[in-house]
């Protein structure tokens, strides 16, 4: 398993545990960011498309715990179920695509600034699955985002836009589909 993520294998496991979901709560200053997604291949092939993320609210302390112990105790079916009626988060948008909603979003301070990461709860983009050997889309359900961010919401993350979430050693962690890491540059706060 290729682990990305680990700010999502640290903050996830420090971010739930409790058993209903909490009602959300209304956050005044929604935030976008945007950034480049770049991607190299193997062989050396470059792509990039820009990519928007809306931070409509973030979650508490509480729902992130709800949602955890759902996983923990019932993986991504359960995880789904607990999701239902939990307001989106925000939303991102990749290149010209459509917008997917976020359905979780943790933030926590960093010595650099702040660390946000960000799920869809649908994948984003299957980035290879065109190709002949690509692999079975089956289980990739999420897509992940990191996004480090210093007090002016300068900074840079990765993108895995079909990702696999599972419990490693006790925390969460994330396979991308993609064999190649989407690094986003240029990330910077624009409202």
């Amino acid at each position: 398993m290729d682990v990305r993520h680990a700010a999502f294998s640290a903050v996830l496991p420090l971010a739930m545990s409790i058993g209903v979901v909490a009602p959300a709560r209304a956050q005044a200053g929604a935030e976008t960011f945007t950034a480049t997604a770049n991607v190299k291949t193997a062989a050396a092939a470059m792509a990039t498309a820009p990519l928007t993320i809306v931070v409509s609210r973030k979650m508490s302390q509480g729902e992130a715990d709800n949602l955890t112990a759902a996983f923990k105790t019932g993986g991504v079916p359960a995880l789904r179920k607990a999701l239902d009626g939990v307001p989106a988060t925000g939303s991102v948008q990749l290149g010209g695509g459509a917008e997917t909603p976020t359905r979780l979003t943790l933030e926590r301070t960093t010595d650099k600034g702040r660390l946000l990461t960000i799920v869809t709860d649908q994948p984003i983009l299957f980035l290879g699955a065109g190709l002949p050997d690509a692999k079975p889309k089956d289980g990739y359900d999420f897509g992940v985002i990191d996004i480090e961010v210093d007090g002016a919401g300068s900074g840079a993350g990765t993108l895995s836009p079909a990702a696999k979430i599972t419990i490693k050693d006790g925390a969460f962690a994330v396979d991308d589909y993609a064999s190649e890491l989407v690094r986003l540059t240029g990330v910077k706060k624009v409202k």
